[in-house]
């Protein structure tokens, strides 16, 4: 399978990388991340040059790894310091790196040339910054799933009226049809759903007497990232494209690890403008969307199972498969620019 390379992978937690030898996977890459001592994070091929045993099974010493079969060790940057038993070290004993940075609670990684990593472009969500908003950093889901079709359901609010239609949808939206716009390397796909019944997600932290208008805007930044946009108000409450900070709103986002052809991981945390401090509430939500993510999950387990047992199977398109196609092209297109990149 293809990916695409020059762009910033979302990897782990920051939390989760400390000063232990760290083994993940990114598009079929194995590489071992840790903390340097100076608090930033190394990833390197997880491979030594000698016998290929993985550098995640060997020894921390100091910034530098050690080999746990016969004790090679290369600094941060890869380079070999040291052979035991030999004073000469070979001109090629050297592990790939590769640049990193860290934002919104993660650590990113750049697989692609590293001449155009450019930390500035890694991606930033300016709410999770804002002390209005209250920020919950929530799991890393394992899907096995390709992470195309993660990605197509990121790219489709409709699918919300039958997968969830006890939290995050209900029958009120199932004729209501979205809207498409491309930009660049990013979608939206947006709805509003007027003077309906209020949804599960929001009845559970505050009761309305009447009715409510919500929407629904997934923001999808190729080849990986989502953010939902999603939330209510007493319906007339807020104009469509009003400030919807009028109203309760969450940010959802899904930053995607491409792992291979067959699996991908899902770290997400959600953003919210309501019951800021309250940590009960974060509890909860963070419950809510474990269960509603799992329900997606296992929709894209099942027909990713089928796409293998049934490869010349000719799926028919519908209206609300316009954003997905969208998405794909735009990914096929920045696999075709890395080709270009690299044959210049």
């Amino acid at each position: 399978m293809q990916y695409v390379r020059n762009t910033w992978y979302p990897l782990a937690w920051s939390h989760d990388i400390t000063r232990t030898l760290t083994r993940r996977t990114v598009i079929e890459q194995n590489v071992v991340l840790y903390r340097s001592s100076d608090g930033s994070v190394v990833a390197l091929d997880d491979l030594c040059p000698h016998r290929m045993l993985p550098l995640s099974l060997g020894r921390l010493k100091g910034d530098a790894i050690e080999c746990g079969y016969h004790g090679m060790t290369f600094d941060g940057a890869g380079k070999c310091i040291r052979v035991p038993g030999q004073n000469v070290i070979p001109r090629n004993a050297v592990v790939r790196s590769y640049p990193t940075g860290e934002r919104l609670g993660l650590v990113w990684i750049w697989m692609g040339d590293p001449k155009l990593a450019d930390p500035s472009k890694i991606f930033d969500l300016p709410e999770f910054h804002d002390p209005n908003w209250s920020v919950v950093l929530g799991d890393a889901l394992y899907n096995r799933a390709n992470y195309l079709n993660l990605a197509d359901n990121l790219c489709d609010p409709s699918h919300v009226s039958f997968v969830h239609s006890g939290s995050l949808g209900n029958a009120a939206s199932e004729s209501i049809p979205v809207q498409t716009e491309k930009n660049g390397e990013k979608i939206v796909v947006w709805r509003w759903v007027l003077d309906a019944p209020p949804i599960g997600i929001f009845q559970n932290y505050r009761k309305f007497s009447g009715t409510v208008d919500r929407w629904h805007y997934y923001h999808f930044y190729a080849p990986s990232i989502a953010v939902i946009d999603f939330g209510t108000a007493p319906a007339g409450s807020i104009p469509v494209d009003g400030d919807r900070n009028l109203g309760m709103r969450i940010l959802a986002g899904h930053f995607i690890t491409p792992v291979d052809k067959r699996t991908c991981i899902d770290h997400w945390l959600h953003i919210r403008n309501f019951n800021q401090d309250d940590p009960d509430v974060a509890s909860q939500l963070n419950s809510d969307f474990r269960a509603v993510f799992d329900e997606d999950r296992l929709i894209l387990e099942a027909l990713h199972l089928e796409e293998e047992a049934r490869p010349d199977f000719k799926r028919i398109n519908l209206a609300i498969d316009a954003a997905p196609n969208k998405m794909r092209r735009i990914v096929d297109d920045m696999i075709a620019s890395d080709h270009d990149l690299a044959s210049q």
